[in-house]
């Protein structure tokens, strides 16, 4: 497995209430908020990155742990997550609530609608940030969440990363606007469980399109960090998605386009998800 340079990204610096940190960048179009997965910017969440920009968006990656555009070994992968799990920006279990990186995220999607224009923003939250593009709709401008697999609180497996007054005010707000949070599990996965999307639904009602793949459409081969500490189907459509043509994983995929095309692109309803 080779590392990623992400020399078709422009790297930049970007600020939000005087926190600063690296985003990566690429594409045209309305804007797309993708969040990396644990143990960060891995070449498959780049690949993933690469399918939303060639749909016809501005993808932006931020930075938030791990090292960028690399396939990490078992050790230094597992070293990322202790320390994300004691560091003040998240919430990794029960009772933590919302996690804080999260009022950052919110910051950078309001200054990427500014610069991209469109309707709104899109986010894609992957495993340990699945949940944060839900609270990110707290923001106006995000109004096209998808959660991938969402893996916190670690503790509790019907929990969810929210305080209490977040999830009144996540809720009414997809009420408010008419919005719908696209999400995506396998069915045996044990760091989303059924409980976990059943408290989605019980807190959001219709507004949860929660889509369950087989375990057997997992990519049996996924990088050592997947295959020896997740240890379960996980990541639908990073690393144990099966690039196919008629795949499940890809027909995930290509849902997921279809859904941020449907909310962001207004206008252009003859327009397709296909530069892919």
């Amino acid at each position: 497995m080779t590392d990623d340079p992400i020399s078709d990204f422009s790297r930049r610096s970007v600020t939000v209430e005087g926190v600063e940190k690296t985003v990566y960048v690429a594409g045209d179009g309305p804007a797309v908020v993708l969040l990396p997965e644990m143990p960060g910017i891995s070449p498959d969440v780049l690949r993933l990155a690469r399918w939303v920009r060639d749909a016809g968006f501005t993808v932006h990656v931020p930075s938030l742990f791990g090292t960028d555009g690399a396939y990490p070994t078992i050790e230094e992968g597992r070293e990322v997550v202790r320390r994300a799990c004691v560091s003040a920006e998240f919430r990794a279990f029960a009772g933590g609530g919302t996690s804080p990186v999260t009022r950052w995220l919110r910051g950078l999607a309001r200054q990427t609608h500014a610069a991209c224009g469109g309707p709104g923003v899109g986010a894609i939250g992957l495993c340990f940030t699945g949940n944060f593009a839900l609270t990110m709709a707290l923001e106006p401008a995000v109004i096209a969440p998808v959660v991938n697999h969402p893996s916190l609180p670690l503790d509790d497996a019907g929990g969810l990363e929210l305080d209490a007054a977040d999830a009144r005010a996540v809720r009414d707000r997809l009420t408010r606007d008419g919005l719908t949070v696209l999400a995506y599990r396998f069915a045996g996965d044990r760091w989303c469980t059924a409980r976990r999307f059943a408290a989605y639904r019980a807190l959001l009602g219709d507004a949860f399109d929660g889509r369950v793949l087989p375990d057997s459409a997992a990519n049996p081969t996924p990088p050592p960090f997947f295959a020896d500490l997740v240890g379960t189907p996980h990541s639908v459509t990073t690393a144990h998605l099966v690039d196919e043509t008629g795949h499940p994983t890809l027909r995930a995929r290509d849902e997921i386009l279809a859904f941020l095309t449907a909310r962001l692109v207004a206008g252009h309803p003859e327009r397709r998800v296909g530069r892919l």
